[in-house]
């Protein structure tokens, strides 16, 4: 997660997509683009953006509290934005500071998902929408951020419940929109082009891991 900052990738809520809407589209220069940012607006058109309930979640394991808006922005994917991608983080912090932040509207970030020490779920974000996790605006909007509680250096706050539930959570999301469950696919936020962070760090255990995730993707639904 890191130090309270904006996000290097300048997404914000109402970004380029959202100017480009009516006749702003003429005067963008460029008729691939506006076609581009024309076919993922369509969603836009009254009646058509999927229909959404207030506190419901993607994950049937988890419990909804709701980010701050500013740190994420609206979307519809995986129809505007295909989703390929899940980054694995590490809090650098508590379960509590992490929901903190992600309720601050100054903090300029936020995950989809909080996993607990203890393997409990917290959704804070739909998947439908663009969090601001990964500090680089394509990553952004084609992945989920899976957050854990704890510290890189202290490898004894990945526990087992920690590990076995985000796994889970991973299998469904790569069912969800069939990604491949690989090191390409599903990666660490260290891994993301242009950031500095170092999460989730070198006690993360990525054979274990991916081979839980495989495991659960494989089971019986």
């Amino acid at each position: 997660m890191g130090q309270r900052k904006a996000p290097k990738d300048g997404d914000r809520k109402v970004g380029r997509r959202a100017l480009l809407i009516g006749g702003t589209v003429a005067a963008a220069g460029s008729a691939v683009l506006a076609r581009d940012e024309l076919a993922r607006l369509w969603w836009r058109v009254p009646g058509v953006e999927k229909p959404r309930k207030e506190g419901e979640v993607d994950y049937a394991g988890a419990r909804w509290v709701a980010a701050s808006d500013a740190n994420w922005r609206r979307a519809d994917r995986p129809d505007d934005y295909g989703v390929d991608m899940v980054i694995i983080h590490v809090t650098q912090g508590s379960f509590a500071s992490a929901v903190k932040v992600f309720q601050d509207p100054e903090h300029g970030a936020a995950a989809h998902y909080i996993v607990r020490k203890d393997g409990h779920v917290t959704q804070m974000i739909r998947e439908l929408d663009v969090a601001y996790h990964a500090g680089n605006r394509d990553y952004n909007e084609r992945s989920i951020g899976i957050e854990h509680e704890g510290f890189v250096d202290r490898p004894q706050d990945l526990t087992d419940e920690m590990y076995e539930a985000s796994a889970r959570l991973t299998a469904r999301i790569c069912a969800r929109y069939d990604i491949p469950v690989d090191r390409e696919h599903i990666i660490g936020h260290v891994e993301v082009p242009g950031t500095d962070h170092t999460d989730p760090g070198k006690h993360w255990d990525w054979d274990r891991y991916m081979k839980l995730v495989r495991a659960e993707r494989t089971a019986p639904a």
